[in-house]
């Protein structure tokens, strides 16, 4: 066992035969394509509240505060709760639907999860697209987080369940790749819509989120159950027949015998929820609630949520603040292909650091540029192009920290290191504690920024330093580890190995040598 440092690399695991088929990869390209509605959504919002029709027909007082007198505070300018809670109201919806979803990924398998979830988020956005009021925009953006809630439990999880665990990484992270197309998807949109005469292109913009509803909510039809989900549901031979197909093998026989063990043994836990507060699944809550917070106190949704908002505050002007929207989201796009082919080569955790020290002088950068042009008081007499670019260059720099970093990572590692018996339970809270948080910051980012002013990056930059440090420490190394073998990594660990009894390692050990189990450490 690993121990006096911080560094704890697992031991070369169990590797299974087979190979990476065509089917797994077309299967998971449809199941990843759930993270387009994720994305369109972070995308369209801040785009849309920045629009100028849909601000005076929606939020009139907004409207002429921002046009009242361009001179004032431009810190303040866009500071209402009403406006942030028509883009925090679908993470509070999302938060509830993620809990409910667990049971029905558990029982009813994964894709009927995506099926439902792409349902609902079909009819937010119809209702967004009609909305005549407040109260309209309010309802669209609450089933839309419901559809966001049951996309975000099972499609890791799915992602994780199907690809061969030397590519796991890989084929997780298109999960965070259409995540970031709906991004840059929806700025592309917001961009042509503002230009659209007689002020009704929101509707276009709200109305599109039906197009990656569409694709997940069709495409899960084809999609075939993971060997882990067919085999918790009572049917050995379709899991094994399933393996063989996604495995390219017939000689499937140790990995399925694994994964029935590991269901086995997941089936005499009859309250998931109470288990995972067990000592030797500490390592997995901590995880569960640590790695989403993290990720959120990047401080990436605040470019993200308001990318618009945030260029037209600091002296953009329409056009221009839309456009660097689109930049910002095609970087983040590309930067997430670094993270594809990277992470089961350099392993999770290097990115996880590089991208971290990436962030923090990016974020630092960005806030003495503000502070320089509008100090403490907001005013300023205009922003040069030239001096504009600059503060784009690193906030694309930061986006591209976080697009190999914490973006994928942030749904990557939680969905590879539950244990089956747990795995649902554990991936709600996940995905729950992805939603409070990203709620919180959406909701509350407006005010911030009217109050801790340029400051608002230093206090992100911050917690990057925190989260660095934390994954330093006490993230251990997950890549190239099979899924059920994974609590060898938590006993190796210098720290987390205290929590994990001998047993725990010692019955997944039997599962992997047929009864013949030889010394952890």
């Amino acid at each position: 066992m690993a121990g006096g440092g911080f560094v704890a690399a697992s031991e070369p695991g169990k590797t299974y035969p087979g190979k990476l088929t065509m089917y797994v990869v077309m299967a998971c390209i449809i199941a990843a394509s759930g993270g387009l509605i994720f994305g369109y959504d972070i995308g369209i919002s801040g785009g849309v509240t920045s629009m100028d029709s849909f601000l005076s027909k929606f939020f009139p007082s907004v409207y002429r505060k921002e046009k009242a007198d361009q001179s004032k505070n431009q810190y303040c300018k866009f500071d209402s709760q009403t406006l942030t809670m028509f883009t925090s109201s679908l993470y509070l919806a999302a938060l509830v639907a993620s809990l409910f979803a667990s049971t029905m990924t558990r029982k009813f398998g994964r894709k009927l999860s995506m099926f439902l979830g792409g349902l609902v988020f079909l009819a937010g956005a119809a209702i967004n697209a009609a909305a005549v009021n407040v109260a309209m925009l309010i309802v669209g953006r609450l089933l839309l987080g419901i559809g966001v809630g049951f996309a975000n439990q099972s499609v890791p999880l799915y992602l994780s369940e199907m690809a061969p665990y030397n590519y796991r990484g890989a084929l997780n992270i298109g999960f965070q790749l259409m995540i970031t197309l709906g991004i840059l998807f929806a700025n592309l949109i917001n961009y042509g819509t503002a230009k659209i005469k007689g002020g009704w292109g929101w509707r276009i913009s709200l109305g599109g989120a039906a197009v990656p509803a569409f694709i997940i909510a069709v495409g899960s039809f084809f999609l075939p159950d993971t060997p882990n989900s067919i085999i918790e549901r009572n049917m050995p031979e379709k899991a094994r027949n399933m393996l063989r197909r996604i495995r390219g093998t017939e000689d499937v026989t140790e990995e399925f015998n694994d994964l029935v063990a590991a269901s086995e043994a997941s089936k005499l836990v009859e309250h998931p929820w109470r288990k995972i507060l067990q000592r030797k699944y500490r390592p997995h809550l901590v995880m569960a609630i640590a790695i989403p917070f993290f990720q959120q106190l990047t401080g990436i949704n605040v470019i993200m949520f308001y990318a618009p908002v945030l260029f037209k505050t600091i002296g953009f002007k329409s056009d221009a603040s839309l456009m660097s929207a689109v930049i910002t989201g095609l970087v983040n796009v590309v930067a997430t292909f670094v993270s594809i082919l990277t992470s089961d080569k350099w392993g999770r955790r290097k990115l996880f650091l590089e991208g971290g020290a990436q962030m923090l002088v990016c974020q630092i950068a960005v806030a003495i540029l503000i502070a320089l042009k509008f100090g403490t008081d907001g005013q300023a007499d205009g922003i040069s192009k030239g001096y504009a670019g600059v503060v784009v260059f690193f906030i694309c720099v930061y986006v591209a920290g976080f697009a190999w970093s914490w973006g994928p990572l942030g749904w990557l590692v939680p969905s590879e290191i539950f244990p089956l018996e747990i795995r649902s339970a554990a991936q709600s809270i996940n995905v729950a504690v992805n939603m409070l948080f990203t709620f919180v910051i959406a909701q509350v980012f407006l005010t911030m920024l009217c109050h801790f002013k340029f400051g608002l990056f230093c206090f992100f930059a911050g917690w990057v330093v925190v989260m660095t440090i934390f994954v330093l420490f006490l993230l251990p190394e997950t890549k190239g580890v099979p899924i059920e073998e994974m609590m060898r990594v938590w006993k190796q660990h210098w720290f987390w190995s205290k929590y994990i009894p001998d047993d725990a390692v010692m019955g997944s050990l039997e599962m992997a040598n047929g009864g013949n189990v030889k010394s952890v450490d």
